[in-house]
């Protein structure tokens, strides 16, 4: 650990394993367990960070053709939607030559185009592949067979499990994907939430989607999918915290427009160039508002003074509408288009929608390619 995941908390977070981790952990326990009848405790895999890893197993059951072995996947400090979960995996003989892999229960199946995996496969990604693929291939090899097997892989509460991800909007049904390009999950990993972002520019791309509505979280979500009502499930991606980045890979995959949807305080951050929006990157700068207040018409100092004085944006959201300052909104929806053209050097258009936390949409702006 390189202090990296020390940053949300002075203690030591704990790290956890993937899904890919587990399910290769699984696989070489059962495919040990069918080729000495033995059943196995553990299992000890190499992982891509580079480090070795030592899985318990759960349980191990062995008959004449098959073997499977079971784990419960750790995913340390990380909020994960599948920690705790039963990652499972069947080997059995083949008369087919070489190894077959495939998804079971509770591992979704691609239906999309734009994922690493062809549709009609098993969500299992390309490193998680690799490593069940490479590691079954080294037990066979080290024991001397030259059988084919076929591996299964699946996670008995995977189609629960996937309510809580977004697998259901890449086009991925019937339950989790077996993901992982450490082995290792890090703490509150923004990398694994940037991924998906990229996976999910990527399926809306092969949708053949040039416009993408990019949102703060599921409730502002909510309010684009009433607003655009027209655009296909694939355009909506949530883009969390990930403002800057979420433009930047829309414009490298060829998006030609791109509407932001949000609120107050975090669309406040972006009026002022802040392309992370997390609650810590930055504070929103209530100079800023007062200027941009200003600008809409404000010229009591009394309520410019509250304004620089408030303690949130929606509270200074408030205080427009209250005194009929509605091109505040239009004016803050404006700067977000200009901040967001000046991150991207251009080249594509953007419109900002600004709603309230209860939906009511408060202001809306657009600008086009080279307005920046």
């Amino acid at each position: 650990m390189d202090g990296k995941e020390k940053k949300k908390d002075k203690k030591e977070m704990r790290t956890g394993y993937t899904t890919g981790a587990c399910a290769t952990a699984t696989t070489k326990a059962a495919l040990m367990a069918l080729i000495t009848g033995e059943p196995q405790t553990e299992s000890t895999i190499f992982l891509p960070v580079g480090k070795f890893a030592t899985f318990e197993m759960k349980s191990c059951v062995i008959d004449s053709e098959y073997a499977e072995a079971e784990t419960i996947k750790d995913a340390g400090d990380d909020p994960d939607a599948t920690h705790g979960a039963l990652i499972k995996s069947t080997v059995s003989w083949s008369d087919k030559p070489g190894i077959t892999l495939d998804g079971g229960i509770g591992v979704g199946r691609v239906t999309k185009e734009g994922l690493p995996v062809p549709v009609g496969e098993a969500a299992i990604n390309p490193v998680p592949r690799k490593m069940i693929l490479e590691t079954a291939e080294e037990v066979l090899t080290s024991h001397n067979i030259s059988r084919g097997i076929t591996i299964i892989i699946s996670v008995p509460d995977g189609e629960k499990l996937a309510e809580k991800t977004l697998n259901k909007r890449l086009g991925i049904i019937g339950g989790i994907s077996i993901l992982g390009t450490r082995g290792t999950v890090i703490p509150f990993s923004t990398s694994a939430y940037m991924a998906s972002i990229v996976q999910a520019i990527s399926v809306a791309r092969a949708s053949q989607c040039e416009h993408v509505v990019i949102t703060t979280g599921g409730r502002s979500e909510k309010y684009a999918i009433q607003q655009y009502p027209e655009l296909p499930e694939e355009a909506f991606i949530e883009m969390g915290d990930f403002v800057g980045f979420t433009l930047k890979q829309c414009k490298k995959q060829g998006i030609k427009k791109v509407s932001l949807v949000g609120m107050m305080g975090k669309f406040s951050k972006v009026a002022q160039g802040v392309m992370m929006v997390h609650s810590k990157s930055a504070p929103v700068d209530f100079n800023f508002l007062a200027r941009v207040a200003v600008e809409a018409g404000v010229t009591d100092d009394e309520l410019l003074e509250t304004i620089k004085q408030a303690n949130t944006a929606s509270q200074v959201g408030d205080l427009m509408v209250e005194n009929g300052f509605n091109n505040f909104f239009t004016l803050l929806c404006t700067y977000c288009c200009l901040s967001g053209l000046k991150e991207v050097n251009g080249g594509i258009s953007i419109e900002t929608s600004l709603y309230t936390m209860k939906g009511t949409l408060l202001g809306k702006a657009g600008k086009h390619e080279g307005n920046n």
